[in-house]
């Protein structure tokens, strides 16, 4: 974890985009097509694969560092994008259908920045983590939250934005 004036914004990089077009339109200048397409399949074959040893593959095939023992549950989707920009520490849970995002469109500029899901972390179903964030080892996000700062180790957060519990 990082010192509290170090926030996720700070550990982001901005790519500005230029003319009247939004920030998505721009996305073949960034990602070339097949690594999307790449990408893709092995999102799919992480979020149905019934195997954790399979999902654990898949992930690592997409960049994504992947520690001993995570558990990735059904439906949960990395970053189609930048998915090697996501680090998921040993035994942690990404629960089912939580999104980890490495990057968001804006209207004039995008932004991509890593994740970290700390040791022993667990990600509640439902949950989106956003660009930049750090999930401390042993915090705990609860489903459907929305996790837009940083989670210190052994916390828990919920709602919309996350906050401590």
């Amino acid at each position: 974890m990082t010192d509290d004036t170090d926030s996720r914004r700070d550990r982001t990089t901005v790519h500005p985009t230029p003319g009247p077009r939004n920030s998505l339109q721009h996305w073949p200048e960034a990602r070339s097509l097949w690594r999307i397409v790449h990408n893709y399949l092995f999102v799919l074959v992480a979020r149905l694969a019934p195997f954790l040893r399979v999902k654990n593959w898949a992930l690592r095939r997409l960049g994504i560092t992947v520690g001993e023992g995570v558990s990735w549950a059904l439906e949960a989707t990395p970053d189609v994008f930048w998915p090697e920009l996501i680090t998921i520490e040993d035994h942690a849970i990404v629960g089912y259908d939580a999104t980890l995002l490495c990057h968001e469109y804006l209207q004039d500029e995008y932004r991509t920045g890593e994740v970290v899901v700390g040791e022993r972390a667990m990600i509640g179903a439902g949950a989106i983590v956003l660009p930049g964030v750090e999930i401390g080892a042993n915090a705990r996000v609860a489903a459907n939250s929305l996790v837009a700062e940083d989670v210190p180790p052994g916390a828990t957060v919920a709602g919309v934005p996350a906050t401590e519990a």
